[in-house]
């Protein structure tokens, strides 16, 4: 199953440069205030508000606490074999047009905000997928209700395949063989099928473990070291000087205590 939730959660104010959203996603802020940029396009969110992501979409994030408190925010992501199942339960009875950019709804259904906050617990519990699954078709119900159905969407690229398999052992010492064997495919199509993302194999496993620290960072108690370690630097320094390159600060910007 790769539907996935997390709780974000920071006392300190910071401005994350590109992030790739690579699902539809929900976010739910609870605390604080969000705000998405790109160009000249700018979405302010406040404590209450519902955004929802389209899959492939980028923006520039800052995420704001409030004086003396924390900014709290509920993510759900949904992965396209859900929706292509939500689409066929129920697609012929739905007459709301399809999602196609990020919208923010400011007065959610308090029955959608409960059925999200059911799912995370779901999801990260030992229940079966089909459960999990049956409760985030709810969610998408609810959505609807409200006037929104996400669309289904492309195909998953190679890259999406090979960004998947990196994300399960991002420490892991992938190599171009080791995945084109995993993928049922032979390295010279898979090299093939990289290069047509427009990046190379390197670019894909570095960008998959950032992105996979930032989500660590801010929803874990993982310290730095640990989450370093998780996603294959053996050096703290070089782990730090890469996400600052990528995302704009430091990781121990989001943390009160920056030990390792």
């Amino acid at each position: 199953m790769n539907s996935s939730s997390c709780v974000i959660y920071t006392r300190f104010y910071h401005h994350i440069h590109t992030i790739n959203i690579r699902e539809h996603s929900l976010c739910w802020i609870q605390t604080g205030d969000k705000s998405l940029v790109k160009g000249e396009q700018r979405i302010d969110c406040q404590a209450g508000d519902l955004l929802i992501f389209n899959r492939d979409s980028q923006w520039d994030v800052i995420n704001r606490p409030p004086t003396d408190h924390y900014y709290q925010a509920l993510n759900l992501q949904f992965d396209r074999e859900l929706i292509q199942s939500f689409h066929q339960l129920y697609g012929h009875q739905l007459k709301q047009p399809l999602l196609n950019e990020t919208i923010v709804i400011k007065q959610p259904l308090t029955a959608l905000l409960t059925a999200m906050e059911r799912s995370h617990q779901l999801l990260n519990s030992q229940h079966s997928d089909l459960l999990k699954n049956h409760q985030l078709i709810e969610v998408l119900l609810l959505l609807a209700e409200q006037g929104f159905v996400l669309p289904l969407g492309r195909e998953k690229s190679w890259a999406d395949k090979v960004r998947h398999l990196i994300s399960q052992e991002p420490a892991h010492a992938w190599s171009i063989e080791t995945l084109a064997e995993q993928l049922h495919t032979s390295s010279s199509t898979l090299r093939r099928r990289i290069a047509d993302s427009q990046q190379t194999l390197g670019e894909l496993i570095r960008e998959t473990r950032l992105e996979i620290a930032l989500v660590l960072l801010q929803s874990t108690s993982k310290s730095i070291g640990e989450i370093s370690a998780y996603c294959g630097y053996e050096s703290h320094s070089r782990f730090s000087a890469a996400f600052k390159q990528r995302f704009g600060f430091l990781p121990s910007d989001l943390r009160a205590d920056a030990t390792l």
